[in-house]
């Protein structure tokens, strides 16, 4: 049925935002088969920037997660875009990639991670859930917490 996922988006109160154009030389997603790889997404709101700064420094674990969802929900918006806008189109999340602009000593990536892993699983359920990498970085582009690529499968 068309629009479960779009349902559970509203349930879960999220509104997805326009897709940010790309601010260098690459694209925001390719299209290979029935795979989406989407480009790294960062810590983009409405009103600019969020979550700058670097984990376990100027922002606490609970900031990187955060900036991990709202990563994620930016993930999701391209995902969109790749499906035709119809994310019921997508069969599942094959894999997450998180980067996290952390001090030397932090060792709390995969629980900033949890921040983007959590709500792609309550998004899709079961077709959330994915294989991930989450490493440190010593920055990452404008100074953002978190930036964010993903794989998805097309039906």
């Amino acid at each position: 049925m068309a629009g479960n996922i779009e349902a559970r988006l509203r349930e879960l109160d999220i509104e997805l935002p326009t897709p940010p154009a790309p601010v260098a030389s690459y694209v925001p997603y390719v299209v290979s088969g029935k795979l989406v790889f989407i480009s790294g997404q960062v810590t983009m709101a409405a009103d600019g920037l969020k979550y700058v700064g670097t984990v376990g420094k100027e922002l606490t674990l609970e900031d990187g997660q955060a900036a991990a969802r709202l990563c994620a929900i930016n993930v999701l918006a391209q995902a969109k875009a790749a499906a035709g806008g119809d994310l019921d189109t997508i069969a599942r999340c094959v894999r997450l990639g998180v980067f996290v602009n952390a001090t030397p000593g932090f060792t709390q990536h995969p629980e900033v991670a949890n921040g983007a892993s959590n709500l792609i699983v309550e998004v899709f359920g079961d077709a959330g859930k994915h294989a991930r990498a989450a490493v440190g970085a010593g920055s990452l582009p404008r100074n953002v917490a978190v930036e964010i690529e993903a794989v998805f499968e097309l039906t």
